[in-house]
């Protein structure tokens, strides 16, 4: 069984749903990001996402966009992103990690060498935003050779037809995409977030993680309870930028972020 599958398991039995907050790897630095990802289980996250810098992003907002920049500033590469990977896993062989980046890094790497590294560095899953299913026939048979999730995405407008395409071969979770824009730049209601995920619930046992425009502990709870987990990036990103001081981490940065996790971890534990 892979370490989503299990946490999702264990979720599910305690009865509720999961925080999945999210950091760019090398926002500011290398050292900071790592100390981040290393305070983020204590602070209430049950997966974490790692975003892979990169310098075309087509599905993020101005907030990650800029984190992106600074991360490919302080140098960060798909071998530099594994090693950070590697250093978590020395002290936490049990919180899910998923890798979250675009096409072509992980193309230009390689896709059996990729997927052979991201294993044995600690990865769990992999979201690339920009890879159609049709186009996942080079990643994923190497994917499944070293227990590597490729984690689907569907959003609002994907039809029911579509829905039961791109999620039959689902694995790990769903990414439920909320909004048709950008990340960071709306979010969904309550009341559209529940005539929508049913719908996808309905195609796949997989669970669903709501994502884009989750910013409050309010957002968050009501996301996991409709969903399955909920998906915390901009917001965090935000706070993150706003404790920079000429674009450099500074004593605040990291308890900052961890703060706004708990707040958000409580809330999706009531």
């Amino acid at each position: 069984m892979s370490r989503i599958q299990a946490r999702f398991d264990a979720l599910k039995a305690e009865g509720r749903g999961a925080l999945i907050p999210y950091l760019q790897a090398y926002d500011p630095d290398l050292e900071t990001s790592l100390a981040l990802l290393k305070a983020m289980p204590e602070a209430g996250a049950d997966l974490i996402e790692i975003g892979l810098p990169f310098s075309d992003p087509s599905a993020d907002g101005p907030t990650i966009q800029l984190a992106a920049q600074r991360g490919l500033k302080a140098g960060s590469t798909v071998s530099g992103v594994l090693n950070m990977v590697r250093r978590f896993r020395e002290g936490d062989a049990a919180t899910p990690i998923v890798l979250m980046g675009y096409l072509n890094p992980i193309h230009t790497y390689g896709a059996e060498a990729f997927c052979r590294d991201a294993a044995d560095a600690g990865v769990d899953g992999i979201i690339l935003v920009d890879m159609p299913t049709e186009e996942a026939v080079w990643l994923r048979p190497h994917a499944e050779a070293h227990g590597l999730d490729i984690i689907a995405l569907v959003a609002p407008n994907t039809s029911h037809e579509r829905l039961v395409h791109v999620l039959r071969e689902a694995r790990g979770f769903v990414y439920y995409v909320s909004i048709t824009g950008i990340t960071g730049t709306a979010s969904a209601s309550s009341e559209q977030l529940a005539a929508a995920v049913p719908k996808v619930k309905a195609v796949t046992d997989v669970p669903v993680a709501v994502g884009f425009g989750i910013s409050t502990p309010e957002q968050a709870r009501a996301a996991a309870q409709i969903g399955d987990a909920a998906v915390v990036a901009s917001a965090l990103i935000k706070t993150l930028a706003g404790t920079l001081v000429d674009g450099r981490a500074t004593e605040h940065t990291v308890p900052a972020v961890t703060q706004q996790i708990k707040a958000l971890a409580e809330a999706v534990r009531s």
